[in-house]
């Protein structure tokens, strides 16, 4: 079974492509939404995570995401560190739900794929691009955030050029009309070449 890493910068629209991809059965894991499972669920993680950050890093009982966001973003080795603990459990928990998927290929989305080395891990890659105005105006439109969270968000990831040079394949996520076509494209050259 193929390993399929899918990534892009923080409002590229990876989980649109995401699920256009489990849509054709393609098994998909989004290692964001399995990442803040186990930083809630893993005693081990919530213990070094409490430890890197204090009492603040849990609030009833569940990890404080704005307050852990608000460290780690302007603080480049407590993110560092945040990534050495998480990393290498959703590593690990990728690995076990591998083995129960039956299919030819998997999707392993994440957002640093290149940046943390994870597409070594990976038989080939997609990456997923917007412009720089589109991405701003998805996350403002997502999340509320401001034009100042944005931008520290994005210094923390590689831009698309220096991805590009990495990437098996590329999808320019503009019109979601391409964008489907595109998905539909990738996932026959993936069965064909199985």
């Amino acid at each position: 079974m193929k390993v399929v890493g899918l990534t892009g910068g923080i409002g590229s629209g990876k989980t649109t492509v995401a699920n256009f991809f489990n849509e054709l059965g393609v098994p998909v894991y989004i290692a964001d939404i399995e990442a803040k499972k186990l930083m809630n669920e893993s005693p081990e993680l919530r213990t070094k995570i409490s430890a890197l950050f204090g009492i603040r890093a849990y609030v009833n009982d569940l990890l404080d995401r704005k307050f852990i966001s608000s460290e780690v973003f302007f603080d480049k080795a407590k993110l560092e560190a945040l990534n050495k603990i998480v990393h290498p459990a959703v590593r690990a928990d990728f690995e076990l739900w591998k083995q129960h998927q039956k299919s030819v290929y998997v999707i392993y989305e994440t957002a640093i794929l290149f940046e943390q080395g994870g597409n070594r891990n990976c038989d080939l890659t997609i990456l997923v691009t917007a412009s720089r105005e589109s991405r701003v105006e998805r996350l403002h439109k997502r999340d509320k955030s401001t034009l100042e969270e944005i931008e520290a968000r994005m210094s923390h990831q590689w831009p698309d050029s220096k991805k590009r040079e990495l990437a098996d394949f590329v999808i320019e996520n503009e019109q979601l009309e391409e964008t489907l076509k595109k998905v539909q494209e990738i996932h026959q050259i993936l069965l064909e070449t199985a």
